[in-house]
């Protein structure tokens, strides 16, 4: 019983942990962009646009399934929403090598910033990734979802097209 007690207390502790990211900012984590400049990652959370930041790594289908179809109305969301998105890759300093030229051959022109370490998913709590944030104009984390199906982009419209009501 006392064990079952523990495991039902730790779950808790963990979902509480998880469910605090909503209404919080980006945090104030410094790496660096697929060029190799510094990014303070908390900057994004201070534009005033709708912010898409979304966790990937090459050796992820569904990732990159996710960003290339994101990737086809990117151009019409610009323009649309005054949105941008920021791709936080996790590939390890073995494959960061696989990441530009990748990047480059699928024309994103999104930011892509390297979290080689992982620090930045751990310090948002990420356990799998394809795992997507949506911030609003404030900064404020709004939305967030892992994995990805076919048609997931459509969602993540819809709550965008929600934030503009808001307002």
């Amino acid at each position: 019983m006392k064990k079952l007690l523990s495991i039902a207390l730790i779950t808790l502790i963990s979902f509480s942990a998880w469910a605090q990211k909503d209404g919080q900012t980006m945090p104030n984590m410094v790496l660096k962009d697929v060029n190799g400049k510094s990014v303070n990652m908390a900057d994004f959370s201070k534009t005033g646009k709708i912010t898409i930041v979304s966790f990937w790594a090459t050796w992820c289908s569904p990732c990159k399934k996710e960003l290339n179809n994101i990737n086809e109305v990117y151009d019409d969301w610009k323009n649309k929403y005054d949105l941008q998105l920021v791709a936080v890759c996790t590939d390890n300093a073995r494959n960061v090598q696989k990441v530009k030229p990748y990047v480059d051959g699928q024309g994103w022109e999104y930011e892509v910033i390297m979290d080689m370490n992982q620090d930045f998913q751990r310090a948002l709590n990420i356990v799998q990734i394809p795992h997507t944030f949506l911030l609003d104009q404030n900064g404020k984390i709004v939305y967030q979802h892992s994995g990805y199906v076919e048609g997931d982009e459509f969602a993540l419209e819809e709550k965008i097209k929600s934030l503009l009501e808001k307002k």
